[in-house]
């Protein structure tokens, strides 16, 4: 993957939720021509909703969650932050789909954009 990030957001909705096992999945956009996958891409499992959701990419051996969004063939790859080792030169630049918001989790008052989406209770 090449830095910049495009941006990186929280997502709340119920999938990253339960991807994630937290209150949110924090990830950075990148386009995907930018986007490499240099090793280990026989260890890559994927799981893809079967309504056309976004993709989910995970580690086979550890269960580390690391990259999906519409990989590979959209124009972005969303990469969990969470996965880095590094500083990814970015920081989360809103929430989206607070309107999904887990009922025991309560939103900081972090001044970030707040983007309720549908609400999404699967």
């Amino acid at each position: 993957m090449t830095l910049p990030f495009r941006r990186a957001n929280h997502c709340h909705c119920s999938r990253c939720r339960k991807h994630s096992g937290a209150a949110a999945l924090t990830q950075g956009r990148v386009p995907r021509e930018r986007f490499r996958l240099v090793s280990g891409a026989e260890l890559l499992a994927v799981w893809r909703p079967p309504d056309g959701g976004m993709a989910k990419a995970f580690c086979s051996v550890c269960g580390s969650s690391l990259f999906g969004g519409t990989w590979p063939d959209g124009p972005e790859v969303s990469v969990r932050l969470g996965a880095l080792d590094e500083d990814p030169g970015i920081r989360p630049q809103y929430r989206s789909h607070t309107a999904s918001t887990a009922v025991w989790d309560v939103l900081p008052d972090d001044g970030l954009p707040r983007f309720p989406g549908p609400v999404d209770d699967k």
